[in-house]
């Protein structure tokens, strides 16, 4: 409709059909080229645009895009992996293609090699049309969330910012040539990026299958912590939980996220080496058997090295999951940000998580309590920020904004609690 409206306001004007033909089957050659770019994709059909913007009159051209995305679908409709109802998508897809050309409409200037001002105009217009109707279709499908979409689009407009000088020069080639048949000077370019393209989703699909193994290989080995101990498998995976929101709160980056859930997940995978008898000892440990229990971490990091890839990094957020803010914990007395922000997160969830469930040597401390002891504890065993972001994602923020006061038998019986539950 909008298309139309600029249409019927401007008016077309006379224009050559073979041209226009041209174009529209240039755009659905470009639109065959899929490059996988973060959560979506993006085709290089700015090389073609920009020509079609200058061959034809500017209100033209939103009418005819449709045309040639939906045309671009064809090959995946007739191969039957969309139904015909994606073709619509054509429609809503189209909207970069009403900016520049309204720009152009009103400054009067068709000219490849006109103003730069006008250039420069049109192409930030093309961005700003995209962006707001990629922000009002995210509006209509649920929460918008505006940062999300910056860095969903970014890398795209940045492939299109790349591609227009190319595209400009092909309307240069054309004005010289006067005909528009110089933008099939670029058809090679395609049939090069198509092959990288494939290359490309060869590898992200190899990708995406060997993260599947490492994830499955976690999931195993928490299985297997779990009947080896089933305490200790429902502690981890409750752990997870508590980590992944806390990763929310913080705002981390998925590869993050996904460290910090094996992280999570693995964090006690090294106990298979410890004897039942001590993880499940009702007493107190005596010394020989707490410096069995602290190897644990150290275990779990050979096992995790040995599998390689980017268990590797787990491994070191395993090994680093008992160390504390002050430099007091083990295995390596690391202190501060020396200690992986993975590592810190898991540890504060992990205490956090015992003290708040019963185990075979004292009860769960009540909420209040535990939230308590964490306050205390931020700034010498925790990070004060990962405690934080752990009492929001409880919805214990506004409870305790200082912590309540603890007396030294509290804090006695809580340094017992935590000695027992590393």
């Amino acid at each position: 409709m909008a298309a139309i409206a600029f249409a019927a306001l401007g008016g077309i004007g006379s224009f050559s059909l073979v041209d226009a033909t041209l174009f529209i089957f240039g755009i659905a050659l470009a639109g065959q080229v899929r490059f996988d770019v973060g959560a979506g994709f993006t085709v290089p059909t700015q090389a073609v645009f920009v020509p079609m913007l200058f061959a034809l009159p500017p209100t033209l051209v939103p009418l005819l895009i449709p045309l040639a995305l939906a045309l671009a679908l064809l090959p995946r409709l007739l191969r039957k992996e969309i139904s015909p109802g994606w073709l619509i998508t054509a429609l809503g897809n189209s909207w970069f293609s009403l900016g520049p050309a309204i720009v152009l409409q009103l400054a009067g200037d068709h000219n490849a090699s006109g103003q730069w001002g006008v250039l420069l105009a049109a192409l930030v217009a093309q961005f700003a049309f995209d962006f707001a109707a990629s922000a009002a279709r995210e509006r209509i499908y649920g929460e918008l969330v505006l940062r999300e979409l910056v860095d969903e689009v970014f890398p795209i407009y940045a492939i299109d910012l790349a591609l227009s000088p190319v595209g400009l020069a092909m309307a240069f080639a054309a004005r010289s040539e006067h005909s528009q048949l110089a933008v099939l000077f670029i058809a090679p370019l395609f049939g090069v990026l198509r092959y990288f393209s494939r290359e490309r989703h060869e590898r992200l699909h190899q990708l995406a299958e060997l993260n599947d193994a490492y994830q499955g290989t976690a999931l195993l080995l928490g299985d297997v912590v779990e009947a080896d101990d089933t305490y200790t498998g429902e502690h981890c995976k409750s752990v997870v939980r508590l980590a992944l929101d806390v990763c929310e709160e913080m705002g981390l980056d998925p590869d993050r996220k996904r460290n910090v859930e094996f992280g999570a997940l693995l964090h006690d995978v090294g106990k298979i080496a410890v004897p039942n008898e001590i993880i499940n000892k009702p007493g107190k440990l005596d010394e020989r058997e707490w410096a069995i229990i602290k190897t644990h971490t150290i275990e779990g990091q050979r096992m995790l090295e040995k599998i390689g890839g980017f268990m590797r990094e787990i491994g070191w957020i395993v090994r680093a999951s008992h160390e504390r803010w002050d430099g007091t914990g083990y295995p390596d007395g690391l202190r501060g940000e020396e200690i992986p922000l993975e590592a810190r997160i898991v540890s504060t969830c992990d205490a956090f998580n015992a003290m708040t469930t019963t185990r075979s040597y004292r009860k769960a401390m009540p909420l209040a309590e535990a939230n308590a002891e964490l306050l205390r504890c931020a700034g010498s065993h925790f990070d004060p920020a990962v405690v934080h972001a752990l009492l929001r994602a409880v919805g214990s923020e506004e409870e305790h904004p200082g912590g309540p006061p603890i007396t030294e038998s509290e804090a006695a019986v809580a340094d017992a609690s935590r000695a027992r539950a590393a």
